[in-house]
């Protein structure tokens, strides 16, 4: 498995992923709204902008899911990555989550500042919490009230990840990834 960069003929892909709701799952679906904005993103930035980006993960040939980084500012001087993934139905509940949000945070530590990489997921979101846990991101608690999703506000927990936890192998196959 690996992560690389978003190509146009990734794009149907990304859209039915994010946008059908059986894809999606109840704890990504956010209803109905602008499929093209994806396509805009891309053709803005290839998906890889300053302080956003997607990357997609694949084994072999097979597109199994998203994941996404954006940074999120902590004080007037510093700032972390916030990470998230989306994965195809079949592809979650092997190990592709784990895997790949560890990719991410290799990535991100190898090439960018940030010592602190986090991670925010639904409470009742009991797979995500596993995968976070297992590339050992640390649970810090419980942010009461949010996110808006289907209706209603709902409790995230939130994980971080940071530089200084122990070190950091980066693996020497380019972290998984392919630019």
């Amino acid at each position: 498995m690996r992560l690389r960069p978003v190509a146009e003929d990734d794009l149907p892909f990304i859209e039915r992923l994010r946008t059908d709701p059986g894809l999606a799952g109840p704890f990504l679906w956010e209803g109905w709204f602008d499929p093209r904005r994806f396509r805009r993103r891309w053709e803005a930035d290839g998906m890889l902008g300053e302080d956003t980006g997607n990357l997609l993960v694949v084994a072999g040939a097979d597109r199994l899911g998203l994941v996404s980084y954006r940074r999120v500012t902590t004080t007037a001087r510093s700032w972390c990555w916030s990470i998230g993934i989306t994965l195809m139905p079949e592809a979650r509940g092997r190990g592709a989550g784990t895997r790949a949000q560890r990719l991410l945070a290799e990535y991100l530590f190898a090439h960018t500042t940030a010592h602190r990489i986090q991670a925010e997921t639904d409470v009742d979101n009991a797979a995500e919490q596993r995968a976070l846990e297992k590339a050992e991101f640390t649970r810090e608690g419980v942010m009461r009230g949010w996110s808006f999703l289907g209706g209603r506000y709902h409790d995230e927990v939130l994980y971080s990840l940071l530089r200084s936890d122990g070190e950091h192998p980066f693996p020497s196959d380019g972290y998984g990834v392919t630019m």
